[in-house]
């Protein structure tokens, strides 16, 4: 099969984005320095739309929320379905809408730092928003970066979006459960993932049982 690849210069985007992708970083920069100057954690959350990011920040904020004060940065095109489920749990929590972009980036989280109080803040927990592309080049500040796949997304996740993981500090495959009905086995996502990055701390999921989650908060350096 013959395969078109595009070469260094020639994909339009990427070529023209070079400069707003240097002052991106410049931004995420300052963000860290008001998180760390405040003592705040943030948590990056990347991964597909329907692979189960809000319902996974739902079971951390339920966990976490008696020993933290946790805040939630809330990632979508145009609607506030996300942040309302999370609100349920007690946090704080500031819809950020992106309208036609794919991705959050250092400028609107910058701006969303300053609707919380940062003083009553132990934990920041940002839902990008859904794809496995764009967000991966796009850093927002955060002290970790957790990347969320299903296995009702396939057994090739890993392998055809590694960019992503590549920074990424925790991997997650999600509805474990759905292994039989799906005929997608974890363990090659996982070895995929330890493919791309040696270090990076993998845990299966079953985000609806919460299944999971306290091993996340276990990597994340967190107790409940």
């Amino acid at each position: 099969m013959k395969v078109i690849q595009g070469k260094e210069g020639e994909i339009f985007d990427i070529e023209l984005s070079e400069d707003l992708l240097n002052k991106n970083k410049e931004l995420a920069e300052e963000n860290k320095k008001i998180l760390e100057k405040h003592s705040i954690l943030a948590i990056d959350v990347m991964g597909s739309i329907g692979s189960g990011k809000t319902t996974l920040i739902k079971g951390l904020v339920n966990l976490l929320k008696d020993k933290y004060q946790v805040a939630v940065f809330a990632g979508d095109l145009t609607t506030t379905i996300d942040a309302d489920r999370i609100k349920e749990e007690g946090a704080q929590v500031i819809q950020v809408n992106t309208g036609m972009e794919c991705h959050l980036d250092a400028n609107l989280v910058q701006k969303a730092l300053k609707e919380i109080d940062l003083e009553a803040t132990d934990i920041l927990i940002i839902e990008n928003v859904g794809n496995l592309i764009c967000p991966a080049d796009f850093p927002l500040g955060s002290h970790k970066r957790i990347v969320l796949i299903s296995l009702t997304e396939g057994p090739f996740t890993v392998v055809k979006h590694p960019f992503i993981f590549i920074n990424a500090d925790i991997g997650i495959i999600n509805k474990i459960d759905l292994k039989d009905a799906m005929g997608v086995d974890p363990e090659p996502l996982k070895q995929a993932m330890f493919k791309i990055k040696p270090n990076i701390k993998v845990v299966g999921t079953n985000s609806r049982t919460g299944e999971g989650i306290k091993e996340i908060i276990n990597c994340l350096g967190l107790s409940t």
